[in-house]
């Protein structure tokens, strides 16, 4: 996928957020594992190591975006929600609670917690967590959901957690309403 994916989800969110600007970002690289779209990393080894390796190298990527973002706007992290969705939900929590500031918030969408164990060391900031995963996601399985719970939790994070029955690799209603109230309870 791309950036216009989740840009989709503007329209939705804008209804509670009218004043809100959204942006989405395409992922840095061209997808190893598809004939189009594009990746913050490559998925074609799950090792725990590899995914580490690919979060760090997509940190400074998404730290810079975003500072420049912030600045282009005239708005500090405080006033920055971040919605992923797969391994931009990867990326958003292991790059944003290492941040000096925090963010209003974070909404993960199908995603987990890459190397929950070094997250409690390396916090810098702790904004709220949603996280909201599919029972029956055939990509990244729900397993990983209390794994990225427990680590968050752990680094003093708070965490709130929505499965969703019969859900895949993707984003419901339910999620998004949910999401919706999140945003606009840390963003007004």
């Amino acid at each position: 996928a791309d950036g216009n994916d989740l840009i989709g989800l503007a329209p939705v969110l804008s209804q509670v957020l009218p004043d809100a600007a959204f942006v989405s970002p395409h992922a840095p690289e061209a997808c190893d594992m598809a004939p189009m779209g594009y990746q913050w990393f490559s998925l074609q080894s799950r090792e725990p190591e590899d995914l580490l390796a690919g979060v760090e190298a997509a940190r400074p990527i998404l730290d810079a975006f975003i500072d420049s973002q912030l600045e282009h706007y005239g708005l500090d992290d405080s006033k920055l929600a971040v919605v992923g969705f797969s391994q931009g939900t990867m990326t958003a929590l292991h790059t944003l609670p290492r941040r000096a500031q925090a963010c209003a918030c974070i909404l993960g969408f199908s995603g987990m917690l890459v190397a929950p164990e070094t997250l409690a060391q390396e916090v810098k900031s702790r904004p709220p967590v949603l996280l909201v995963h599919g029972e029956a996601d055939e990509v990244l399985p729900v397993a990983a959901l209390p794994a990225a719970e427990a680590g968050l939790q752990q680094a003093g994070i708070e965490v709130e957690t929505l499965r969703r029955p019969g859900l895949g690799h993707g984003i419901d209603e339910e999620g998004l309403r949910r999401g919706a109230e999140l945003l606009q309870k840390t963003l007004l």
